[in-house]
């Protein structure tokens, strides 16, 4: 019961952070704006777009394109065709160094195999998305690297025995974190997540959903990604919903309901 308690004050938390709404698009430049986008992954050409201060989804069953429609924007997978513009100028995004520089981020969806690198240390995973844009010719002293992964690891109250331990000896909840903490690193305008709260205990998942919206109300665009619709809900303004490949339709406001959601999975484009 106090477990219950504390949960329903927890998710009372998440639905009062969210009443920050983010700048609507005709006050302002898109953050990102994607056109006709398509890869090698299968997906369907989509357009895609996000505002300063958004948390938005994608919606749809496994299967349905949902993470290789980010993974387009991210380049993680070939890009075939489409245009990207960034705060109103097109952009090379080709590759995902050229999504970095460019201030994008991006968790994927597999945390043990594209996520963490498993035989380094918990500092070396924090500091890698930050290396490689720098590059490899020019590495962070070893200073530098204690210092940013110190800093992170008390903002996120990562769980770890020291910088050294290598980060397959964490808890799952603590190796998101510690991803999470790789891309806030690099400042990201856009940060894509994809299913970062799975298989994490309900108490982390709770502080990243938390997360989320504070970063959005600081002013850091999102992408939220998750096979529970009702965590999308929490802390999505609005949602992408997709099936076989391609956007069948998006719902926000009023709209925005479970029931929505799942009919317009269920009959996709009319």
């Amino acid at each position: 019961e106090l477990v219950s308690k504390m949960m329903g004050k927890a998710l009372s938390d998440i639905s009062a952070m969210k009443k920050h709404e983010p700048l609507k698009s005709g006050d302002s430049i898109p953050v990102l704006e994607a056109k006709a986008l398509s890869s090698t992954a299968g997906v369907k050409p989509f357009d895609f777009t996000i505002h300063k201060g958004e948390v938005n989804g994608f919606a749809g069953l496994l299967g349905s394109g949902r993470s290789e429609s980010v993974r387009a924007i991210f380049a993680a997978d070939k890009v075939t065709g489409g245009e990207v513009k960034m705060m109103g100028k097109r952009v090379k995004i080709k590759t995902p160094l050229h999504a970095m520089k460019q201030g994008i981020g991006y968790l994927p969806e597999d945390r043990k195999n594209d996520g963490i690198i498993d035989e380094l240390s918990v500092r070396d995973n924090i500091i890698l998305a930050l290396q490689v844009m720098k590059g490899f010719f020019r590495p962070l002293s070893r200073k530098q690297a204690e210092e940013f992964a110190n800093q992170y690891i008390q903002l996120l109250e990562i769980k770890t025995p020291s910088l050294d331990t290598p980060i397959k000896s964490l808890s799952g909840g603590n190796q998101q974190k510690v991803i999470l903490a790789r891309w806030l690193r690099t400042h990201p305008m856009y940060l894509i997540l994809d299913e970062p709260t799975r298989g994490i205990d309900v108490g982390t998942k709770v502080e990243i959903q938390k997360l989320v919206l504070k970063l959005a109300a600081d002013g850091m665009s999102l992408t939220f990604i998750s096979s529970e619709i009702d965590e999308m809900l929490r802390v999505c303004s609005r949602l992408i919903v997709m099936k076989d490949r391609e956007i069948v339709g998006e719902l926000s406001g009023v709209n925005l309901t479970e029931q929505n959601v799942m009919r317009m999975i269920a009959q996709g484009a009319e």
